[in-house]
């Protein structure tokens, strides 16, 4: 008979599943093999009590051998799960009810190898059928049991045969309910277990990406971990170099000394040449290891941090100030333009007044690059086609300013190069950097021509946006200091439109560099992050 199973497996995975189902069938193989020898034994089949040796012996072998083919069909994944634990369990019931009947002798044994069938196949069952599974083992028994009793008038004893019938379904339910909490278990520590992996790799990538440099040592100063920061730190190492006294000595000496004294020196030190210097700190991680944890706050960093912070607090006194000055540079403006306006008959008072005009638009200039240096508006970063961008900006900007001798262009591919940056922040960049070029980038006497060139990073990088001109160039002894706050070398400016465009485009992930011409001239390159069109990234995920 073949039972229609309709088995759900509940929580547990299909691995889960095969790993108790080839435990199970690899019983079954050793339950057959007893089967089998004690049928197939000529010495033993008067004490066993075999009615139809033939019959008995046709039953053992079928058993043993699809016991067999079952045991090598467990890892097949074209047999799916349901169907072999169905095929097994109908195997063990025929059999079961075929060796009650012909073997008189084992009929207990017989029903004790079943008992574990029957509690093995409920691990692998939904609790349903699993009760049903024991049912029709205990209906078995209970039916051999009458037939024996009213055809073959063998005499049983009744309270076993019911004692074994209540045990299937007892055991059924136990193994049934504990297999799905042991398997509920499971599932919630491979949870566990996959959370915490994912919490170390995120946690070995910061480490890894940690400005600061980190030197794991442990008693023996062997250097056990070092993240990349360090590494550069301490001038590339060779991985095989272990041992700290022979990478950075000095700072092995200091570490013998906080050992000794818990304290540590802060005066900054160069562990290689050509690296900055850093300021060492250790912390005790303790452990059978005796780790140490050591810091090293590289001090170019630290007085980075220390200007920005004071930049922030200059910034946030200058828009006060910027505030108080623009309501009477509102009035004096109001009132020049007023004064324009009347009747004036001196050709010397109308140039005062726009010497006023130009005046009072300077400050209102110096006022908006102070502000804008204070606060700014956080960046909102979209997916942008460069080249289209730059058409756009170039059409605009010379509608808005408009001149008839100097040239702006736009060199872009074929091909379209994606971006992502917030288009307003990088209007306002690329407004700084072209009016700069128009001003600055000419030769004498002759009109200024600057390109917009969009292209991508010849290495595999990101879309990047060149502004070019063809005027003297920049001096390197200027280069070096042009994204510096208040750094100018003209005596109209502020020194901050180079700086607040590269603060731009550092909050949009991009990047902001002077690069020089070999020709003459001068680059600027915003090198931006590269973005994708949804149905690519849908196709290659």
């Amino acid at each position: 008979m073949v039972i229609p199973f309709n088995l759900r497996a509940p929580e547990p995975g299909e691995a889960g599943l095969r790993r108790e189902l080839y435990f199970l069938t690899l019983f079954r193989v050793l339950e057959a093999g007893l089967l089998a020898f004690a049928v197939l034994n000529p010495l033993r089949l008067d004490a066993f009590g075999v009615r139809n040796p033939a019959w008995a012996s046709a039953i053992a072998m079928a058993y043993l051998a699809m016991s067999c083919a079952l045991f090598l069909l467990v890892g097949n994944p074209r047999w799916r799960l349901r169907q072999h634990v169905a095929i097994g369990i109908t195997l063990d019931l025929v059999v079961f009810v075929a060796a009650l009947h012909n073997v008189s002798g084992l009929s207990n044994g017989i029903a004790l190898l079943m008992l574990f069938n029957v509690a093995a196949s409920a691990l692998l069952l939904s609790l349903r059928w699993s009760l049903i599974v024991a049912a029709l083992a205990g209906l078995a028994l209970i039916g051999e049991y009458v037939y024996s009793q009213l055809v073959l008038q063998v005499v049983r004893s009744l309270p076993e045969t019911a004692m074994f019938a209540v045990m299937y379904l007892a055991a059924a339910l136990l193994t049934n309910l504990l297999g799905r909490q042991l398997r509920a278990t499971e599932v919630l520590a491979e949870q566990r277990g996959a959370e915490v992996d994912n919490l170390a790799r995120v946690n070995e990538m910061i480490i890894r990406r940690m400005r600061t440099g980190l030197l794991a040592v442990d008693a023996d100063n062997s250097i056990r971990l070092f993240n990349e920061a360090a590494w550069y730190l301490l001038g590339n190492p060779s991985p095989e170099r272990r041992m700290l006294v022979d990478v950075a000595p000095e700072l092995s000496r200091r570490l013998w000394h906080w050992r000794q004294q818990q304290r540590s020196d802060s005066t900054p030190l160069s562990l290689a040449a050509d690296t900055p210097s850093v300021i060492p700190r250790f912390t005790a991680l303790g452990g059978i290891d005796e780790l140490t944890l050591i810091f090293l706050d590289d001090t170019s960093l630290l007085s980075r941090r220390a200007e920005e912070l004071t930049l922030t607090t200059l910034g946030r006194l200058s828009a006060s100030i910027a505030h108080e000055i623009r309501n009477p540079l509102a009035a004096i403006s109001h009132s020049a333009q007023l004064l324009r306006e009347s009747h004036i008959e001196p050709e010397s008072d109308h140039r005062l007044v726009e010497i006023i005009n130009s005046q009072c638009q300077r400050m209102d200039g110096i006022v908006q690059n102070v502000l804008g240096l204070a606060r700014r508006d956080r960046s909102r970063p979209e997916a942008l086609e460069l080249g289209a961008w730059a058409q756009h900006f170039v059409a605009d900007f010379q509608h808005s300013q408009p001149d008839q001798h100097d040239q702006l262009k736009v060199i872009a591919p074929a091909i379209a190069l994606r971006a992502m940056m917030d288009p307003q922040q990088l209007q306002q960049v690329v407004t700084v950097l072209v009016q700069n070029a128009l001003a600055y980038g000419r030769m004498p006497a002759e009109p200024a021509r600057v390109t917009l060139v969009v292209h991508n990073d010849s290495e595999g990088g990101g879309p990047m946006l060149d502004v070019v001109d063809r005027g003297p160039g920049i001096p390197p002894s200027v280069a070096e200091h042009l994204f510096q706050p208040f750094f100018t070398t003209s005596e109209h400016g502020t020194g901050l439109g180079l700086y607040i465009a590269r603060q731009l485009c550092e909050a949009n992930q991009a990047s902001l560099d002077f690069i020089p011409l070999p020709g003459g001239g001068c680059c600027f390159r915003i090198a931006m992050t590269r973005t994708e069109p949804l149905a690519r990234s849908a196709t290659l995920a």
